[in-house]
């Protein structure tokens, strides 16, 4: 069975004892990746947390997943960790808005998934990143409070992609499914939390 496909296969299923350990990690992950972020600034994570934040973990999360569709290799989302996150880093020192860096890395994803054959996947993937980053990336144009949960929504709500991605077993691990429910709605909530305590 083919690796990048939305068809069902068993072969990258977490054991029962895994799932809770990636979901921990996920959870881990997004206090890290938000305690991080406003530590960066010196700030605690109420004034540090900004729009930014979840914007930028719902894209990388969505160019994970269409990376994983367009070279139709499953572990690719992984990969997709470090060098997206290090794209949105490398997105705060160009002169265009950060994101821009992430259409065009969604641009040359799905370059590759037409040449390589994914093009129905890759096209699913690539609306499911527009769909989701879109949102947030309209959140960051908002008011800080308003664009705040926003994002945060859609980050959360990105989760349940992750889960009909674990529950087919398609496109990326399972175990990358099960990690970004963990960070998705971890910082998800987070974020509406500290956009309407204010």
């Amino acid at each position: 069975m083919t690796t990048g496909t939305l068809t069902p296969t068993r072969s990258s299923a977490p054991s029962d004892v895994t799932i809770p350990l990636w979901l921990a990690v996920g959870v881990l992950a997004g206090l890290g990746l938000s305690y991080g972020l406003a530590a960066m600034h010196g700030l605690a994570v109420a004034a540090g947390t900004t729009t930014l934040t979840p914007a930028t973990s719902v894209g990388v999360a969505a160019l994970c997943y269409l990376a994983a569709a367009a070279t139709h290799t499953r572990w690719v989302a992984w990969l997709g960790v470090p060098v997206f996150s290090g794209l949105a880093f490398a997105g705060l020192v160009v002169s265009p808005p950060w994101w821009t860096l992430f259409v065009l890395a969604a641009v040359a994803l799905l370059v590759v998934g037409l040449l390589a054959g994914t093009g129905l996947v890759s096209s699913v993937q690539g609306s499911a990143l527009l769909g989701y980053f879109g949102v947030a990336v309209v959140a960051l144009q908002l008011e800080p409070r308003v664009g705040l949960a926003l994002a945060g929504l859609a980050l959360a709500a990105h989760a349940l992609w992750d889960v009909w991605h674990y529950r087919h077993d398609a496109v990326v691990p399972r175990s990358m499914a099960v990690f970004c429910i963990g960070l998705d709605v971890t910082v998800g909530a987070l974020c509406v939390v500290l956009a309407v305590l204010g």
